[in-house]
């Protein structure tokens, strides 16, 4: 039997925003501190577990711990004037549908599907929306199962938060294995299919099996990628979770298919390899022939340090793991608490990647998942007597477009790609006629 880093046993026990008068560590904070967090997790979601919470938290370093910033929500994620509405309904004790209805008046107001995620990246069969889908890139399809919509716990800063706040109808989700292999029956230019959600490793195997043994029935699939969190927030799954050696056993039959399976694994911070279960996981994922690829955005009170991503990364290299993206936080949710300016970020990810060796520069960044594509910060250069970023489609909605450098005016308060002008007196960038062109829309340059 594998232990949990003190020693007994771990069993899986989670925690919600109704739930936090049980996490002892919580209730010795500020009463500041509980009732900021209580008013925000109205807003936006709130999940923890015990082995965050036990594990990964260093409470003497509340509320400034990063695996604390990143987990529990803080009142500056909402602008003041809301926030004080909805701590004077959070005190007041009001009736939940008052509580429910002022949260979704500001959910409304957070840019909920960025990129047009909801408008354009949703494919169509038979003249009806594929519900669950997204493909927006030509080789790759996102798959949202519907038992996959939660995750171990929730990062306070995760774009996809609309996923669950109980909205219906910003959901991504689908039950149809079905559908989904129809529609790849259809489409032989995909060859990759990434399971996302929240988090697929939420589902037991045996249902995440029915959704992945239906794929290795399309011949031209190549890749089967899992977008995951487990492996910081929950490495049992891989240990001793009921279903664990069943999970490795799938692991290996996509494998043994010779399809190549890629765990895309979220690690914001280093302290998420540290515990001895957290780097046995990856070591057992190994085994199974699966790689794992790691990712997370760059966000402000958590991993805005060049040192905190340079030692992620070697932690990464050590195992065997990849590193893969440095993301741009997203222009959604909470962003305001965690956005850090595309200068700083590009300063942060050019310092880090100086320090590590060349097996750790796998690593892709600061990338943002703008609208045309991933867009990536290239570096700043002085061109012309001009300042400007320097960009590069690393993928993009048209291949053609896949690649190709552009140009940017410097803007040191630019946090995001729609902050952005072109550069050198253009009007638009290269690609916005034909991606204006593919959405419907005129433009009005």
């Amino acid at each position: 039997m594998i232990h949990s880093p003190s020693g007994s046993p771990m069993s899986y026990r989670v925690f919600s925003r109704r739930d936090l008068d049980r996490i002892p560590q919580f209730q010795r904070l500020s009463r500041e501190e509980i009732i900021g967090t209580r008013a925000v997790s109205a807003v936006l979601p709130f999940r923890v577990n015990n082995y965050v919470v036990d594990h990964l938290i260093r409470w003497e370093d509340v509320p400034n711990d990063p695996i604390y910033q990143l987990t529990f929500p803080q009142r500056e994620m909402l602008e003041s004037d809301d926030f004080d509405i909805m701590s004077r309904l959070v005190e007041g004790d009001a009736p939940d549908r008052e509580v429910a209805e002022a949260a979704r008046e500001i959910q409304m107001r957070l840019n909920p599907h960025p990129a047009g995620q909801l408008e354009h990246n949703v494919p169509y069969v038979d003249g009806e929306p594929l519900h669950g889908v997204q493909h927006k890139y030509r080789e790759t399809v996102l798959f949202f199962p519907s038992q996959g919509q939660t995750c171990h716990a929730y990062c306070t800063y995760c774009f996809r938060w609309a996923q669950f706040v109980g909205v219906e109808e910003l959901k991504f989700a689908s039950r149809e294995a079905e559908s989904l292999k129809a529609y790849l029956m259809e489409h032989p230019e995909v060859t990759d299919v990434l399971f996302t959600g929240g988090d697929p490793l939420v589902m037991k195997t045996r249902v995440l099996r029915r959704y992945i043994e239906a794929l290795l029935e399309v011949d031209h699939l190549e890749t089967i990628r899992i977008g995951t969190k487990a492996t910081a927030y929950w490495p049992y799954r891989f240990l001793t979770d009921s279903d664990s050696e069943d999970l490795l056993a799938l692991f290996r039959q996509v494998r043994d298919s010779g399809r190549h399976l890629a765990l895309m694994s979220h690690y914001s911070h280093p302290r998420e390899l540290e515990p001895p279960v957290a780097r046995l996981a990856v070591e057992r994922i190994h085994a199974t022939g699966a790689v794992v690829r790691c990712q997370a955005p760059l966000v402000r009170h958590v991993n805005d340090r060049s040192e905190i991503w340079a030692d992620l990364w070697r932690q990464q290299v050590n195992l065997g793991a990849v590193p893969y993206y440095m993301f741009v936080e997203r222009d959604t949710g909470p962003r305001n608490y965690f956005e850090v300016p595309l200068a700083r970020a590009f300063k942060i990810f050019q310092s880090a990647v100086r320090q590590i060796s060349g097996l750790a520069r796998t690593v892709r960044g600061p990338s943002m998942s703008a609208n045309p594509g991933k867009v990536v910060v290239d570096g700043v250069a002085d061109i012309a007597g001009e300042r400007v970023f320097v960009l590069r489609l690393l993928q993009a909605r048209d291949p053609e477009w896949t690649g190709r450098p552009f140009f940017a005016r410097w803007d040191p308060t630019a946090t995001w790609f729609d902050d952005l002008q072109p550069a050198f007196g253009d009007k638009e960038f290269f690609f916005e006629p034909d991606l204006l062109a593919m959405q419907g829309q005129s433009s009005t340059v």
